[in-house]
Parts: C-alpha cells; structure tokens; sequence
C-alpha cells in the first residue's frame, strides 16, 4: 500500500480504538511496528491478521507482489515487534512458519478469504506466514483516557467480535471452516481469560475498597459462572465433527445476548465508580 494511505490508515486506527473504514472495514486489522533490516528505523505497518490462538498470524503478501514487503525482511533480521491491536499495545516475538505448519495455516486462510489465493496466484514466492506471539510483561498496555473508558474499550473489542464470528458464521455456506473454528475457538478463549482476570483481581479489589458493589458484585459473578457454560457448550459444537453451521450459529447468538446484557450491566455499574470516585 502507498506509503500515505498507510499513514492515513493508521492514524485512523489510533484514533478509533481499531476502527478503520475503506478496505477494512469490518475486518481484524492490527498494527506492526518493526525495526528495519538496514536502516534500524522502526516502520509501523497496518495488516490483516487471523486468529490463531494464543497468537495472531499475519501473511507476507504484498498484494501478489513479486518481491517481499519491507515488514517481512525486518521480522528476520529483528523479530522483536510491537503490536497495536484496537487497544491493547504489546510486545511479541516474530516467528516465520516453516513446512507443514506454514502450508495448513495458509490453507486455513485461504479457505476463509479466497483473495490469498488470488495473491498467491501472481507471484511465484511462496507467501511467508508470520506468527506474532505475545511477549509476557505485566499488565496489559490499553489505550484510553481513564479507568472506566479502558474497560469500555476492552468490551466493544468483545462485541465487535462477536458480531464479526456471527457474520463469518452466516457466510459460511454449508460448512464450518478450519479458520472459523479457531476464530471461534479463540474468542472462547479470550472471554474466559477476561472474566477470570476480573474474578481474581479486580473483583476482589472493588470488594475491599467499595463494599457498596456487593450485590452488583456478586450478579457479576454469577453471570461469569453462566457465561462459562456457555463458553463450553459453544466449544463442544465448534469441536464436532461435521458441525452444522446453523447450530453453531445459534449458540453464538445464544453466547452473543447473555455477553451484551453482561458488559452492558458491568459498565453501568462499575464505569462511575472507575471513573468517580475512583477504583482505589
């Protein structure tokens, strides 16, 4: 992509949280900052990604170019990266795919969005997929301008998630893909985490230091406790063989109601005491 349209894209990306229009729009987007193989600048570059677990991937495809971006030769020479995913800034470590691995993820990703193949198509490189796996460092680095916005943020990345699955979930035709399943699988994933962050560390803390949210506490709690079982049920339908699309998009949209109610009630509650009062 030119060089002002990237810009232009990143800037955009910034100021909304991840939210980008044009080509994007309605995408997984992230942003990759790399340290340049010559000059030792660092690039920052925007990119469509896949889940992928507990790490994203993201392919080298120049559009069918015949050479390799910029972005690729820079995670071999120094695969320490940053990564910008709507608001939660971190570190991660650049691991090409080699083999096997390398063709079944690129498989996954074509089978989900035929326009790999057509870059794959134009050029006689074999398009490199990237993983960008997370570097442990403490708390998570969110962009907001306080407490309660933070927390705002984190859910409307679950929410456009949700609602992203459920239209990949309707345009899926007859099957389940391979990438859906582990889009699937992945958010699962990612709202467990989320919630038992919240059981064990900031739940408690709002304990000592506000014993008037108890009883809004204690719903919370209970709610993560239905919304776990639903997690699984979800998890179990993704994992069968031969999965019918329609029921696992019932189960979504199912998981979908009980997580909007729950973060719709959790801000309510908890977002003007962040953001009033305070939290400690």
């Amino acid at each position: 992509m030119p060089m002002d349209f990237n810009q232009q894209v990143i800037e955009e990306f910034r100021a909304n949280g991840g939210c980008v229009g044009g080509p994007f729009e309605g995408g997984r987007l992230l942003l990759l900052t790399t340290t340049g193989a010559r000059s030792g600048n660092r690039h920052t570059t925007p990119l469509g990604y896949l889940p992928d677990g507990g790490r994203v991937l993201v392919i080298a495809s120049a559009a069918g170019a015949p050479k390799h971006p910029a972005w690729y030769h820079n995670v071999v020479a120094n695969p320490r990266v940053t990564v910008e995913a709507g608001v939660f800034t971190y570190e991660a470590q650049a691991v090409v795919l080699e083999g096997a691995e390398r063709d079944q993820a690129f498989a996954r990703a074509a089978e989900a969005d035929p326009g790999w193949s057509e870059y794959q198509a134009k050029t006689s490189r074999v398009l490199p997929v990237v993983a960008l796996e997370e570097i442990p460092s403490g708390p998570p680095n969110i962009a907001a301008s306080s407490p309660g916005a933070a927390l705002k943020a984190v859910h409307d990345g679950f929410r456009r998630e949700l609602a992203l699955i459920r239209r990949e979930i309707v345009e899926s035709g007859p099957g389940l893909g391979a990438q859906l399943r582990v889009n699937c699988l992945t958010l699962c994933q990612g709202l467990h985490n989320h919630h038992t962050g919240e059981d064990i560390g900031m739940f408690p803390m709002l304990d000592r230091n506000h014993p008037e949210l108890g009883p809004a506490l204690e719903r919370l709690r209970q709610e993560h406790e239905k919304l776990a079982v639903l997690l699984a049920e979800l998890q179990r339908v993704i994992s069968t063989e031969g999965a019918d699309p329609q029921l696992v998009l019932s189960e979504v949209e199912r998981l979908t109601d009980e997580v909007e109610r729950h973060l719709t009630y959790e801000e309510e509650q908890l977002i003007p005491v962040f953001d009033g009062a305070g939290a400690c």
